[in-house]
């Protein structure tokens, strides 16, 4: 049980060989990598369409499973205020650096020389979103259309109420809830035969990003990007570590632990990609099930902590580019409205790119045809705003789930100690019997 797997078996070896290669092959061969795209958008697709059944059966049954209405709206409101405490921290911590780091001055950015058509697109979407549209497009016309479209959100919508129904029934619908259960067992064994398609999805989408952009453009804001990088950096190893080691574990052991979810991840530039893997792990390290099948796919909405640090940076960046003044109260003023405008950030197409825009719109202080110059580097630190929102996702739903007491701590540290034997590339295979997990706490003790 202890031995050590061959690493060219293991999905982390070949996702980083494909994302290395990708980047080779776009350099080398641009225009044909730029025919790879198809690649990564199968692979993308893929995932997407088993997001909605499985965060369906997950929280059914997890509630159904728990049979307390009233812990249900504990765990929605602990969630929630977490949620609201690490957006306002991410925020703030992007407002800080791009001050100090300062990446935009200097470049005195002439706004009638910008093509605004690029941005039209985002312009016209951001026009249509306002609090109330969001808050409408929670609810689904239907519960067919919800599925249809893989909107998180409209799912967790229907399956709170229908898990409470199902609480709520007790022994009557018993074997309703066994046959979801089961079922989900089944889409996670089809999770696992998609991750098979893993490598040549990191391989197609880091091809067609190198190849369409060309190297150069790696270059091209640099600043910007490596301060969005080093933000999101500070903001893991400095507020979640502070997080994870108050909730009594490590950092450094959960990133190794989810090691192949942030390479898929990277690779793709889609925290979606890891969802279906995540909530497998995360209820494997001892997490309740109920507590991961609402604290996770509400997090892919409302705690994108990447997504924060990344939406303050390139306002106050383009801000800084045009040489608009924004003292210290307009400042505070933006960083208001994006505590509430980031919350719709996943929900609409064209995602944190659209909140920017509509942002900007409605504090008609900077220019909106600014946006043009941050489209050709956006992609670049689009991984760095997805591995945060993951990582802070997950790190949410440990702490959540401890501050329930819905967490099995010898469970947790057991699989943060002895990653290899619990991490499996099957994620139907993730989920082990508690029988014997103090016992393997012991022996991960005396292993290492």
């Amino acid at each position: 049980m202890f031995g050590k797997r061959k690493i060219y078996k293991s999905l982390y070896f070949w996702v980083i060989f494909a994302i290395v290669t990708g980047i080779l092959f776009g350099i080398v061969q641009p225009e044909t990598a730029r025919m790879m795209k198809p690649l990564g958008d199968a692979f993308i697709r893929m995932v997407k369409m088993i997001i909605a059944p499985i965060i369906f059966c997950t929280v059914v049954v997890g509630i159904a499973k728990m049979g307390d209405m009233g812990k249900v709206g504990r765990v929605g409101l602990k969630t929630m205020l977490y949620f609201w405490t690490m957006t306002l921290l991410a925020l703030t911590i992007g407002l800080i650096v791009v001050n100090v780091y300062k990446p935009g001055v200097g470049m005195n950015l002439d706004v009638a020389s910008l093509d605004a058509s690029k941005v039209a697109t985002y312009a016209g979407a951001a026009k249509k979103m306002s609090t109330v549209d969001f808050m409408m497009n929670i609810i689904p016309s239907s519960v067919v259309d919800a599925f249809a479209k893989g909107e998180i959100l409209q799912v967790l919508f229907f399956s709170i109420p229908f898990g409470l129904a199902m609480a709520s029934l007790g022994s009557k619908v018993t074997v309703v809830v066994q046959w979801i259960d089961q079922f989900s067992k089944g889409l996670f064994k089809v999770v696992h035969y998609i991750m098979y398609f893993a490598p040549f999805g990191a391989f197609g989408a880091m091809a067609y990003v190198v190849g369409a952009h060309g190297a150069g453009t790696l270059k091209q804001l640099l600043s910007l990007m490596a301060g969005v990088y080093t933000t999101c950096i500070i903001f893991i190893f400095v507020i979640l570590w502070a997080v994870a080691r108050w909730a009594g574990f490590s950092l450094m052991k959960y990133l190794r632990y989810i090691k192949e979810e942030l390479l898929l991840v990277l690779g793709t530039s889609s925290s979606e990609s890891a969802l279906p893997r995540m909530l497998a792990k995360l209820e494997n390290a001892g997490c309740d099930k109920s507590v991961v099948g609402l604290t996770l796919p509400m997090g892919y909405s409302f705690n994108l902590d990447g997504t924060c640090i990344y939406l303050t940076m390139a306002f106050v960046f383009l801000a800084q580019a045009t040489n608009t003044p924004l003292d210290l109260g307009a400042q505070l003023y933006v960083l208001f409205i994006l505590l509430l405008t980031s919350k719709g950030a996943a929900a609409v197409t064209g995602g944190g790119f659209i909140t920017l825009a509509a942002t900007m719109q409605s504090l008609e202080t900077v220019p909106i045809a600014a946006l043009a110059i941050l489209l050709g580097v956006d992609r670049f630190m689009s991984e760095a705003r997805a591995i945060t929102n993951l990582i802070g996702n997950g790190v949410a739903t440990i702490v959540v789930s401890k501050w329930e007491g819905a967490l099995d701590v010898h469970r947790l540290h057991a699989v943060l100690d002895c990653p290899s034997d619990f991490a499996a590339d099957k994620p139907e295979e993730l989920i082990v019997e508690d029988a014997g997990m103090k016992e393997l706490a012991q022996a991960c003790e005396v292993a290492k």
